[in-house]
């Protein structure tokens, strides 16, 4: 794992700490394009007028902290663009944000993320597969949050790891809905009563997702709403840095408490699959000029159909020549052809995918760097 070291002469930033504060004042004191990812989990002001109670009488531990309190929609607002404003100016210029929360605020905050210059990539849904049920019944089951990925700025260049998010979905290309159990059981954290130690704690589920799709080992992350401090916990076992921001004493002691315990998985765990458009470019003249391949040798296609390799690293069949994407697309008569997985070459009687040449240069090159 690769540690991305600070600016020389740049204040030193309180990596993998907690700060304590608002995080409006404690953001604007942070200095500006030195964090690499945002995930952002606000007040939702549910707006709760009195308790809520199951059908036995007995009373739900809803969210009626008095952080989640706002005298109106406008105050709630303000509040938004505040904090939204310096965590786009702690933002690198190639960094993204993610912010969490329910319907009572998310189209508020998406609209204030847009005014302020962010660019949505995705909106995502967490569909809860073990929600809290309507206990008065006069609604639908609230059964899912949503989540909105946004880049700084329109045309930065942010991080997706593409191939890693799919192979975490079984090769599948990975969606944008996500199902996930709500935090239960042991990862539920609990004060020294048994009760709850933050009534909105997320899974760390959901923060191992976002954190391997959207940042790489080394990456900054800050937390401007740390609570229980899920998105450390995560970012410390993954091999990232954090910069967690909170206010509540209770949630800083739990927090501090949790990530005592977590130990940081080995460097070779946090390898994921590589994006092909991260790979070095190969192109098939280098195997040609590498001797991988010789001018003249013959490459054959499924169909047992040939082509020779020329000096210039182009091919040639009975009637086609050019790339071996070209010749590929004319002898299968499609408008295009991965040359790459459809020639083979001849070694030892054996046919073998031209393919495995250039991941072979390709391990050279990353040898090399």
């Amino acid at each position: 794992m690769t540690v991305k070291a600070q600016p020389t002469g740049a204040p030193a930033l309180p990596l993998d700490q907690i700060l304590r504060g608002d995080c409006i004042e404690s953001m604007r004191a942070l200095p500006a394009g030195c964090v690499d990812l945002v995930f952002a989990d606000p007040p939702y002001n549910l707006q709760l007028r009195g308790d809520l109670h199951r059908p036995d009488n007995s009373r739900v531990d809803a969210v009626d902290d008095a952080w989640d309190r706002f005298g109106s929609f406008e105050a709630y607002d303000r509040f938004t663009r505040d904090w939204l404003a310096q965590a786009r100016r702690v933002l690198k210029p190639n960094g993204a944000i993610w912010v969490i929360g329910s319907y009572h605020n998310i189209f508020r905050v998406g609209a204030a993320l847009q005014d302020a210059g962010f660019w949505v990539l995705n909106d995502v849904v967490w569909r809860k597969s073990n929600p809290m049920p309507n206990f008065r019944g006069k609604r639908l089951t609230n059964a899912h949050e949503t989540l909105i990925w946004a880049s700084r700025s329109e045309g930065a260049r942010y991080t997706f790891n593409y191939e890693a998010l799919k192979a975490l979905n079984e090769g599948v290309q990975m969606r944008s809905d996500w199902v996930l159990p709500i935090c239960t059981g042991h990862e539920r954290l609990k004060d020294a009563t048994g009760v709850k130690a933050h009534p909105t704690q997320k899974p760390e589920a959901l923060l191992h997702r976002v954190l391997v799709g959207t940042t790489n080992p080394g990456d900054v992350v800050l937390d401007p709403f740390f609570g229980t401090g899920t998105t450390g916990a995560v970012a410390r076992m993954l091999g990232r840095r954090f910069i967690g921001i909170e206010r509540e004493e209770s949630y800083r002691a739990a927090a501090e408490a949790r990530l005592a315990r977590v130990r940081p998985l080995p460097a070779q765990a946090l390898e994921t699959t590589e994006s092909k458009r991260a790979a070095p470019r190969i192109p098939f003249g280098q195997l040609v000029e590498r001797g991988l391949l010789r001018p003249g040798e013959v490459l054959v296609n499924p169909r047992g159909q040939a082509a020779k390799v020329r000096v210039d690293g182009s091919l040639v069949s009975a009637e086609h020549r050019g790339s071996i994407h070209q010749v590929g697309a004319a002898l299968e008569g499609a408008p295009s052809c991965n040359g790459w997985t459809y020639w083979q070459f001849k070694r030892e009687g054996k046919l073998i995918p031209i393919d495995l040449l250039r991941q072979q240069l390709r391990a050279e090159l990353e040898r090399n760097r």
